[in-house]
């Protein structure tokens, strides 16, 4: 009896220890399995080498504690989740939850003032009670100190106008990576990259990109850059973007632009070639688009690229409101100029975008270049689009014909954007003159016939990057945001994405294409077979349990009655 009961002390200790063990070593090493389709529980590359590279403390304050409804519960959990991946791969992470709601008033109130010098607000959140709706606020950030460098994370994607409030969730977490890796860099390098936009040629103004303009400064410093008064364009500007412009370039600005892509500087250009607006069609029933004088179709020919001078039509489209009868009653229609884009490429830059709605696009080509130069194409039509020629009379007319049209969208895959990256030649090659030579000794630049290796963007539409504007409060809506039919295209993502790939030099675009899938319920299908499934998680165990008995009890008796 005494040797039995030593054998079981024995086994007894024997688990212990492995558990102990195990726990021990759990700790000490961390892995995991990634069984998800999407991957959501596993870290890019790039953000990967950037944790290993950390060489001092990292605090991390995450201002989510407290009970929240399941929502944010979720969001609370994934980012614990996240943090804990960098944890894995860093011991330099630390990180710790609060709540700035706590305390009394006075301490609330003086938290929430000091809280706003960073650019941190609260969101209004409403709880379902027993009692009805209460409201309270919530910081949804993440505060991260590094090097004596602090740095903000926005946790909540509050900008998917349209969006319910679990596809806003669903956003926020599948951009939780690529905000923290984006911080990480950011704090890395020790400023804010410099993001111009050039001025001087009718550029988009202030109230029709203050949307893109507001996006970028979360990540940059964004500026103005005037060709016409500048001597050169400073290494400082990370990134130019030439967002519609409408006059031309002169030979000085497009000397200015050269060189500074030479110097391994990147555009991202925006180009209308054709003079063409929804308001001035409504205005004279029809017209004749006139290309703009722009003067840089050449530069852009020697670097790879050409836009050309027609209109892209595509039956995949959004519509404009028109007038049906005497009394003024308005129908919406689709508008074949205004294609909707949804990318097929699984390019880093597009990847995972949802549609982007053009207006008045027109067709690039890409051409063979003196150097390597490589050209991918970012964005196409659909199978069922079609080119017309700058010297087509546009009218109302295509709407009366409705599906008798259609056999004529039979081109597909009409490229509209392409990314060119490596080594360019200068578009001034054998063209130099002595004032450009002087000019550039007197500043200690010399001439460069070949770029270093570096990238661009040629978007053939410069509406991708205009929000429209409210015509009653004058204020800027969201990019993207179609105000006729309520929707919200991935424009500001494309662009946001166009910039982010152009200045990254680490890889960290490949985070913000990563794709959390929401698998809702289906709620009326769950009501129709509620009666089959509550019997199934009812009745289903019982049955297994009296199966398991009847096996167990006739196993047992046989074994016994020999």
């Amino acid at each position: 009896m005494s040797k039995k009961r030593n054998q079981s002390l024995l086994r007894l200790g024997l688990i212990v220890g492995i558990a102990l063990f195990a726990n021990v070593l759990g700790n000490v090493f961390f892995t995991h399995f990634d069984l998800t389709e999407d991957k959501r529980f596993t870290l890019s590359e790039p953000t990967l080498k950037m944790m290993k590279n950390l060489d001092a403390e990292v605090y991390i304050n995450v201002m989510l504690a407290g009970d929240f409804n399941a929502g944010f519960k979720r969001l609370q959990r994934s980012v614990t989740e996240m943090l804990d991946d960098f944890k894995s791969e860093s011991g330099f992470i630390t990180y710790n939850y609060t709540n700035p709601g706590e305390g009394t008033v006075d301490e609330i109130n003086a938290r929430r003032t000091e809280l706003a010098k960073d650019g941190i607000v609260p969101t209004n959140l409403r709880i379902k009670t027993t009692e009805g709706t209460e409201e309270k606020f919530i910081y949804p950030y993440a505060k991260i100190s590094y090097k004596g460098r602090t740095a903000v994370v926005d946790l909540l994607d509050e900008e998917a106008v349209g969006a319910n409030p679990d596809e806003k969730l669903n956003t926020s977490i599948s951009q939780l990576e690529y905000k923290f890796a984006n911080a990480f860099h950011k704090l890395e390098s020790g400023a804010k990259e410099v993001i111009a936009f050039t001025m001087g040629h009718g550029e988009l103004n202030e109230r029709e990109r203050a949307d893109l303009v507001r996006s970028l400064r979360a990540y940059y410093e964004v500026g103005t850059f005037k060709l016409d008064s500048a001597t050169i364009i400073p290494s400082e500007v990370k990134t130019l973007i030439v967002a519609k412009p409408k006059a031309p370039f002169s030979d000085r600005d497009l000397f200015l632009l050269d060189q500074y892509v030479m110097n391994g500087g990147t555009v991202l250009w925006l180009i209308d070639p054709l003079n063409v607006e929804l308001d001035s069609l409504r205005n004279q029933n029809s017209y004749i688009a006139r290309d703009y004088p722009l003067n840089i179709n050449d530069m852009l020919f020697k670097y790879g690229a050409r836009v050309n001078p027609d209109l892209v039509l595509d039956l995949q489209c959004s519509k404009i409101p028109m007038v049906i009868d005497q009394k003024g009653s308005m129908d919406l229609f689709p508008w074949y100029y205004f294609p909707v884009i949804v990318p097929n490429s699984n390019h880093p830059l597009v990847r995972n975008l949802d549609g982007i709605n053009l207006y008045f696009p027109s067709s690039i080509d890409t051409i063979k270049t003196k150097t390597p130069v490589k050209k991918t194409i970012l964005l196409t039509t659909s199978d069922h689009s079609k080119l017309q020629p700058n010297i087509t009379r546009l009218n109302f007319e295509i709407l009366r014909y409705g599906d008798e049209i259609t056999a004529s969208f039979d081109q597909k895959n009409i490229p509209v954007a392409v990314l060119l990256e490596g080594v360019f030649p200068s578009f001034f090659e054998n063209r130099v003159t002595t004032e450009m030579q002087a000019g550039l000794q007197q500043i200690g630049q010399e001439y460069k016939a070949q770029s270093a290796p570096t990238r661009m963007v040629v978007v053939a539409d410069g509406d991708v990057a205009r929000n429209f504007v409210n015509a009653k409060t004058g204020q800027p809506l969201a990019l993207g945001f179609n105000p006729i039919d309520r929707f919200t295209y991935s424009n500001k993502d494309f662009l946001l994405n166009a910039v982010e790939y152009l200045r990254d030099d680490v890889g960290i675009i490949a985070a913000r294409g990563r794709e959390v899938k929401l698998r809702l319920l289906d709620t009326q299908k769950a009501k129709d077979e509620e009666t089959f499934w509550t019997l199934l998680n009812i009745g289903g165990p019982l049955v297994l349990l009296g199966v398991f008995g009847f096996v167990f009890t006739w196993l047992r008796k046989r074994k016994y009655a020999r």
